[in-house]
């Protein structure tokens, strides 16, 4: 479990808070939950209006997509975001004329989560492979599109083909495109992954992690555009149904190309629990998947060209020019506060990389089917949901970053917690790919602890984000702060990955040699030896880790409280 993963399961909070709204009682202003950030429905006011980009409605990456034009009461910006009443927002939530267009962007966001799950589930399946764990940090680059779509984001917004429409621009060559991408790679992954009776049986990693990142460069593309649409497609009385919309139709998608897929490729599986007669492969394989998913894709997105118009929001749609974006962007980046802040989210996230990114990896190294691990997360969510809930309440005030750091001392521990786990898992397997049930009991309870402290860690942050955001560049703002963010978790995780295999203790036994290189390793094999791990360069990486961790608290703690407690006056743009 990774943090990348908490910020998404955020925007459950969404869909709760939303069935409260619409069926227990109406309530003064729609509150949004995306990638954890609360905002209300924008409405437009009388009075002087700003340009403000609108905020990615996506739960793990906010990115400026859309220029709203608002008036925001810097007054009324406090903690949990930017409070802007109307009589509209007073109005019972009325799905009347909507419901269509809220199952479409279900349905683009289901599309959507496909891809990403599928990217998701890639390194269980390389494990299966025995892949090092160098080509592990090579194939990571796959996930950090969504983290910097902020680059581009601005053209998909401002270049368009007015007659066709603005988001329809980007949204069919991009879903055509990833089709495209699924039906040709259908036809060669197997020679890719090396599963065919191919001479050498390696996997092509350079390959396979350029087609993987350009099909999530094209999600997060189609994402910037769907987001956009969410805004116009939908009545400005509803609009704030399109964080349920992301929050429903990503998780489903990602739940479809990550867990479900994992569990229906695994012959295991589908032998124990779907079959009468065992067989050697699962009911689908990741070629079956990728051709059908691409099937679905070029249908779906026939229909969406030709069935569906798009309408024209002079407020939502207002023309901000690229340069306005990208120099607003500069004039943040200059305050000395975000670069202090920018420090902090640069490298906090060293102290926990070593649990978030080789935690499952080394289960499954030990033994765990994939499939097994990947159910595993389900629970999970209601766990999330009910936490973001709660600990909501105590991040609300004007001093959020202090259940920040609180959270962040016991996710320290909650990695020696993890350490042991991997540990025991080496001792305890009974035979393999079976272990004792309270084993699988642990496993939960650790993911659960750890999903506390990511919480409170996550929650926290997002209302700090809110709290000193400039609200006249608030989108803008929003945006470039989730994107350090999301940076300071990807590059320690690529970076862990790649040591892991160099900090590995091995020796050969039975005969001299050793067993640090591939060249090694089978010339110890051929000359009869065995290479076996001494000490697993995890627990290396775990230790250091939580090492460094500490030492972080010492050096950035006191810098924390500071920036917790700047005036507002520190934040702005000038």
């Amino acid at each position: 479990m990774n943090y990348e993963s908490l910020r998404k399961s955020l925007k459950f909070t969404t869909i709760i808070r939303k069935l409260l709204q619409a069926f227990v009682k109406p309530v003064s202003t729609i509150i949004i939950m995306s990638s954890g950030v609360t905002k209300r429905t924008p409405m437009v006011q009388n009075g002087p209006k700003h340009l403000v980009n609108g905020i990615d409605l996506d739960s793990s990456f906010n990115i400026p997509h859309v220029p709203l034009s608002k008036h925001m009461d810097e007054d009324r910006f406090i903690g949990g975001g930017t409070d802007i009443t109307t009589d509209e927002d007073s109005k019972t939530v009325d799905l009347k004329g909507d419901l269509h267009n809220v199952m479409l962007l279900i349905f683009l966001y289901i599309l959507q989560g496909i891809p990403l799950g599928l990217t998701g589930s890639i390194p269980m399946l390389l494990s299966g492979r025995k892949v090092s764990y160098k080509e592990q940090a090579i194939f990571s680059f796959v996930f950090w599109p969504f983290s910097i779509k902020l680059l581009w984001a601005p053209l998909v917004d401002s270049m368009y083909v007015k007659w066709f429409g603005r988001r329809k621009t980007w949204l069919v060559p991009t879903q055509y495109l990833i089709g495209i991408f699924m039906l040709v790679l259908s036809s060669y992954v197997n020679t890719i992954l090396g599963t065919e009776d191919t001479a050498s049986g390696k996997v092509d990693i350079i390959l396979l992690t350029f087609i993987f990142f350009m099909l999530n460069f094209l999600a997060a593309t189609q994402d910037i555009a769907v987001d956009g649409w969410a805004l116009t497609i939908l009545s400005r009385r509803n609009v704030g149904w399109a964080s349920t919309c992301n929050s429903v139709g990503q998780t489903a998608g990602y739940f479809l190309g990550n867990a479900l897929f994992l569990a229906l490729e695994s012959a295991d599986f589908c032998n124990k629990y779907l079959r009468s007669e065992p067989q050697s492969e699962g009911v689908v394989t990741l070629a079956s998947f990728l051709y059908y998913s691409g099937i679905v894709f070029f249908i779906s997105t026939t229909l969406v060209s030709l069935m569906k118009h798009e309408k024209v929001d002079q407020d939502v749609d207002s023309n901000q020019g690229i340069a306005d974006t990208y120099k607003q962007l500069i004039r943040v980046i200059h305050l000395p506060s975000v670069i202090s802040y920018a420090i902090i989210v640069l490298t906090v996230e060293v102290a926990f990389a070593a649990a978030d990114s080789l935690f499952d990896l080394k289960l499954i190294e030990a033994g765990m089917p994939k499939e097994r691990l990947a159910l595993f997360t389900v629970p999970m969510v209601p766990i999330e949901i009910i936490l973001t809930l709660i600990i909501s309440k105590f991040t609300a005030g004007p001093r959020p970053m202090d259940i920040y750091l609180k959270a962040m001392h016991y996710r320290i521990l909650v990695e020696l917690l993890y350490v042991f786990v991997v540990w025991l898992s080496h001792r305890v397997q009974e035979t393999t790919g079976h272990f004792p049930l309270y084993f699988y009991g642990l496993i939960l309870a650790s993911y659960a602890l750890h999903q506390v402290t990511v919480c409170g860690m996550c929650v926290a942050q997002v209302a700090f984000h809110a709290k000193i955001s400039d609200p006249i560049i608030g989108g803008t703002y929003m945006t470039l702060l989730n994107t350090l963010s999301n940076l300071g978790s990807n590059w320690p995780a690529t970076l862990v990955l790649w040591l892991v295999d160099s900090l590995t203790w091995k020796s050969c036994q039975g005969v001299t040699g050793s067993c640090y290189s591939e060249q090694e390793i089978q010339a110890c094999t051929n000359a009869g030896g065995t290479c076996v791990t001494t000490l697993d360069g995890y627990y290396i990486e775990a230790f250091i880790c939580v090492v460094i961790g500490f030492l972080w608290l010492q050096w950035r703690k006191h810098k924390v409280h500071q920036l917790d407690a700047l005036d507002k006056s520190h934040w702005k743009c000038l």
